[in-house]
């Protein structure tokens, strides 16, 4: 068996604005305001849950992108990763109809102090039963950090060394509670032992943090750690504290050595490799049969051909930079140029890798699939014994699906892929456990 996990890309924002909803689709992910609500998101958590799935990833930004064009009318005409909200008050929402799903919500480490971070995840862990996780990121963007009062963003190795730093603080804090501070007996008139809590008075080379932490350990003591980078600084921080992460799905073989890599890496922390899954982004494309779903996939190639397409491709390209390169400013009939910047940079490396021998025209034409050159097209079953074969090749541990969030999606996914995948014996057909971290790691 492997697990399964939707990775929200668009966060809690305006879900696919550019795309169903200018044509009035009943399919659309959301209206104007909708998406402000929390409905969708609940309905997406309840029917995953009822899918088999382990957890969904809330990803976040900190900021609007006006980089592109230098403007921001590219990102606010056409609702690209914004207007959006801060997620971490959805997700006691999105756990309300659901006993058992995970729900991962992404913090900043370059942004938001670990004090306040471990005090926030630990409330959530209470408030969910614990079903939280914690996405850890560096955030990518100079527009981020000027509105955190910083002229530019810190350097791309330089803020993973922060990410350690960062890591480490907020375990002291969630670990300044002993796991038994808190007297069970309730004929016992003392309410915690003192002796049991202690002030870490954590001092690092970015952060200092006196403790202890201001709440008592919540149901998993602390949340679920998730990591989404891939570049080496990424996989260090996730080798070493990551208990789940995404990584992209280039190719059969790069899964393997991606896979392999992390396990070396986390040997060197005495960690096991089954304690932290490494989850492959795909998006699925699916029909009632084959032949329904690639006519649907020459549809999506015919729309990656147009303008409007192509300018969504090249803003996505200049936030990846973190904002210091403009891609409008490209030449698109010329070969993809080494630019790399400062912001994702395992994304654009592997876009430029992807991209070799083509221009910049053909690169963001060139197909529909957004993670990789993994072709999940078919039937519900056929898409299903395509993903239980690439998952025996790569040895585990599972995919995280990245559609946009539309009624379709959920259901096509919800309601056929995740049953065609239960009956091969593939996904669990149930939980064992109440808390995240423990479902994950049940196999």
């Amino acid at each position: 068996m492997f697990h399964l996990g939707w990775f929200l890309g668009s966060g809690y924002s305006l879900q696919w604005w550019s795309r169903d909803s200018w044509s009035g689709s009943p399919w659309a992910g959301s209206n104007r305001w909708d998406w402000t609500k929390p409905d969708m998101y609940v309905d997406l958590a309840a029917s995953l849950e009822r899918g088999g799935f382990d957890y969904i990833l809330v990803e976040d930004t900190l900021m609007l992108e006006d980089t592109y064009r230098g403007s921001l009318e590219p990102t606010l005409a056409h609702g690209h990763m914004g207007p959006k909200n801060d997620p971490v008050p959805l997700i006691p929402l999105m756990t309300q109809r659901t006993k058992h799903i995970g729900v991962a919500v992404t913090l900043s480490t370059s942004f938001y102090h670990p004090y306040h971070a471990a005090r926030t995840m630990t409330t959530l862990d209470h408030l969910t039963g614990g079903r939280v996780g914690l996405n850890v990121v560096t955030s990518v963007s100079h527009r981020s950090a000027q509105n955190f009062g910083l002229d530019q963003h810190y350097r791309h190795a330089e803020r993973y060394r922060m990410a350690h730093e960062w890591m480490d603080a907020a375990n002291a804090l969630w670990e300044s509670w002993e796991p038994d501070a808190v007297n069970t007996d309730e004929l016992v008139e003392v309410y915690a032992d003192h002796t049991k809590v202690h002030v870490p008075n954590f001092e690092g080379e970015y952060y200092r943090t006196r403790g202890p932490l201001s709440t008592i350990p919540g149901p998993q003591g602390k949340p679920v750690i998730v990591q989404a980078g891939n570049s080496d600084p990424g996989r260090e921080l996730a080798a070493r504290y990551a208990e789940t992460m995404l990584a992209h799905s280039t190719s059969i073989e790069w899964m393997k050595a991606f896979r392999a890599d992390i396990h070396r890496r986390m040997e060197k922390y005495g960690r096991k490799p089954s304690e932290c899954k490494v989850m492959f982004l795909i998006d699925p494309i699916l029909g009632d049969s084959d032949a329904i779903a690639r006519e649907r996939q020459k549809d999506m190639h015919a729309a990656a051909s147009t303008p409007e397409a192509i300018e969504d491709q090249l803003w996505g390209l200049t936030y990846s930079t973190g904002g210091e390169y403009d891609f409008s400013q490209a030449d698109l009939d010329a070969p993809v140029a080494d630019i790399v910047g400062n912001g994702e940079t395992s994304t654009l490396r592997a876009f430029i890798e992807r991209s070799h021998g083509r221009t910049l025209r053909e690169a963001v034409t060139g197909g529909y699939r957004t993670h990789g050159a993994l072709d999940f097209c078919g039937s519900p079953d056929t898409v299903a014994a395509m993903m239980g074969e690439v998952m025996a090749e790569v040895g585990g541990d599972g995919f995280l699906l990245s559609p946009s969030v539309t009624r379709r999606h959920i259901a096509e996914i919800a309601d056929g892929l995740a049953p065609a995948l239960r009956r091969r014996g593939l996904i669990r057909d149930g939980y064992n456990h109440t808390t995240f971290r423990e479902n994950l790691l049940d196999f």
